[in-house]
């Protein structure tokens, strides 16, 4: 795990570039610790900020090929890089170290672009091909490791983090309108937008190439994609449930395995659920690696877990270490938070696991392997059991009795919708006439976020026209989607916005590098999504039982009560982090007074003040609530941080 920056252009020359790119790495020390690398010649700069964890004595980046006519540096693990090692070297190509790093220029000579194919890992790449004269950008499948790039004078840039492009580019510090009206609805912008004008994010699973001549060339190479509902082919899935729970271990034991590959120890979060347990279970039940488990636990019991974590820890025999988290740590952290993720966020959930990660590496460890992944891969979300239900709704729309399968839900939520079923009904009703749309199971979730937008003032609202969330969404899907099952659609539009934008983000990367720790996940290993992605529906929800086949892999190496226990999603206290005894905190009442939010311009000030009041009293019980106000205070923070960081560098000049 590292952090990346560079530029590219026909005016880069070698001496004037390296002050530009110390500037630039320099912002991201977080992520590499443990040392810089450069590269500048005719056309291209390179910079790297290291963090070893594979081949600790040689493994520094810049990596070349063996006629230095390719270069790289590059953010994440090759995990399979020991098998294509071998295969190079028995075709000829000669290493001269023991990186995972350096299988990328090889694979290059022999396979150009499509180099990234060969790729079992989680990875953004800077690749500079000096005799063609071109940079090649890409991205992991499933977006674990981000990446980002703009133009500016002539040059194309990019960088692991937006900040090592502020740095250098302040007018890549500009709020971008449609960027936070997407992220206040769907929790995250839309790739390739971010929420910063002119900066955009590289999609997961795809390849930029930028040639001499300015020429770009966007390839995606890789995406989620599914059987055709009436596909009855064997090549869909196993003959059997049997046969795919054996195939299902099989993958499972071996993702894990590659994924423990480091020279440093390695850890795993247990959060008490089964996708955490199940790969601590793997660790133990199938490798030689010693387990050390990390978790974290919460004052309030409506979002501790504690219980169940201590179960799976006496279960597994593991060397275990609890972080305990109050509402005042998440409000305290919340601003370093923000700087970290370089966006709004509408929940607080990502600030326990950026203190995890602060316990984890005071421990001395690197890297940790985490359940992230399992229930978009499998099923697991209540977001799907819901839409099966309300579809099942849908066929006999007056049926009082349809509708009260959805009391199954939620019941960790005390304030839960379906406690209320006529309210239920009302709440879980709208949207049905997006039955035959793509986005149909997303469309209430992205109603409640909407909140958030009531709240816009009228010269923002008035600069993004007349957007609307749910047809703009549709826009970037995939053609011929409607023929895959419904739940193949809701788990394809889960993964490309709340996984690669959300949580393999803001609640993924750059927690954990905001204090040097690498993420791993065993279920995002696309060999595991392509198995999954062929599976009949029915093998993943069965009836209102979730990730039914994870569960019957899982089987025999988990408790009971694990094994069975209903998906509960880790959440933390909202709103209620920034308030105690009626008070703010200090940088609360400071950015959120009207004073502050009409400075900024992004929101109305009484209607942002009538939400401050609510919030305050403790009335803000339900989630548009709670995510209109985190969605509001993380925007100020973002505003308020980048415009602090642009007086900073203008002083500096």
């Amino acid at each position: 795990m590292c952090g990346i920056a560079g530029f590219s252009g026909p005016d880069v020359t070698s001496d004037p570039a390296r002050p530009v790119l110390d500037r630039m790495i320099r912002t991201l020390a977080h992520r590499g610790p443990d040392g810089y690398g450069f590269h500048a010649e005719a056309g291209v700069g390179l910079a790297h900020a290291r963090l070893s964890i594979i081949d600790l004595a040689t493994g520094d980046q810049p990596i070349h090929n063996e006629h230095r006519t390719v270069w790289t540096v590059f953010n994440g693990e090759i995990f399979n890089y020991i098998e294509l090692r071998n295969e190079l070297e028995a075709a000829g190509h000669r290493f001269y170290t023991r990186s995972d790093t350096e299988v990328i220029v090889h694979l290059y000579d022999r396979y150009g672009d499509r180099f990234v194919e060969h790729l079992n890992g989680q990875f953004a790449i800077a690749l500079w091909d000096s005799e063609r004269r071109r940079l090649v950008l890409a991205r992991d499948r499933a977006g674990i490791r981000p990446l980002f790039h703009t133009r500016s004078g002539g040059r194309v840039w990019f960088a692991s983090e937006i900040k090592a492009l502020q740095a250098v580019l302040p007018d890549c510090s500009t709020l971008n309108p449609l960027g936070l009206v997407q992220t206040l609805t769907y929790w995250s912008a839309v790739d390739p937008d971010t929420v910063f004008a002119g900066v955009q994010s590289l999609p997961p699973g795809c390849l930029l190439s930028i040639e001499h001549d300015g020429r770009e060339t966007l390839t995606r190479y890789w995406d989620w994609t599914f059987p055709s509902a009436e596909e009855t082919s064997p090549a869909r899935y196993p003959r059997s449930i049997e046969a795919a729970t054996t195939e299902l271990r099989e993958l499972l034991v071996d993702a894990v395995r590659l994924q423990l590959r480091a020279d440093v120890p390695v850890g795993a979060y247990l959060s008490g659920g089964l996708d955490s347990s199940g790969i601590v279970a793997l660790i133990r039940g199938f490798t030689d690696t010693p387990v050390r488990t990390f978790s974290v636990a919460f004052e309030d019991g409506e979002f501790d877990e504690s219980e169940h974590q201590m179960a799976m820890v006496r279960h597994l025999g593991t060397d275990h270490t609890t972080l305990r988290c109050t509402r005042r740590d998440i409000g305290e952290a919340f601003p370093r938070l923000v700087r970290h993720a370089e966006t709004p966020v509408l929940r607080t959930a990502p600030v326990p696991l950026m203190l995890l990660a602060a316990s984890v590496r005071q421990h001395g460890y690197k890297v940790v392997l985490t359940g992230e992944g399992a229930d978009e891969v499998f099923g697991g979300y209540d977001l799907f059991k819901e839409a099966k239900v309300r579809r099942f709704w849908a066929r006999q729309p007056d049926s009082r009795f349809r509708p009260r399968l959805l009391e199954r839900l939620y019941g960790y939520l005390p304030n839960s919708p379906v406690r209320n079923p006529a309210f239920a009904q009302s709440f879980f009703g709208q949207g049905m006439e997006h039955l035959d749309r793509p986005i149909f199971a997303h469309a209430p979730r992205w109603m409640t976020s909407r909140r958030a937008l009531s709240l816009l003032s009228p010269e923002l609202r008035a600069s993004v026209g007349a957007w609307e969330p749910l047809g703009a969404y549709e826009r970037t899907l995939p053609a011929g989607m409607m023929s895959w099952s419904p739940l193949a659609r809701d788990q394809y539009v889960e993964a490309k916005s709340l996984l690669a934008g959300y949580l393999l983000s803001s609640q993924g990367d750059r927690v954990a590098m905001a204090h040097s720790i690498e993420g791993r996940f065993p279920y995002l290993d696309h060999r595991l999504i392509e198995f999954a992605s062929r599976l009949p529906p029915s093998w993943k929800i069965r009836g209102m039982t979730e990730k039914y086949l994870l569960r019957r892999a899982l089987a025999g190496l988990l408790p009971a009560d694990i094994l069975q226990r209903t998906k509960q999603p880790y959440r933390a206290p909202d709103s209620q982090s920034f308030f105690f005894d009626g008070k703010p905190l200090d940088y609360v009442a400071d950015l959120m007074s009207g004073e502050s939010i009409r400075a900024a311009g992004y929101f109305d000030a009484a209607a942002v003040t009538r939400l401050f009041d609510k919030c305050r009293s403790s009335r803000a019980t339900g989630f548009a609530d709670n995510q209109a106000f985190v969605g509001v205070l993380s925007t100020m923070l973002v505003h308020h941080q980048t415009t602090a960081a642009a007086t900073q560098k203008k002083r500096a000049a």
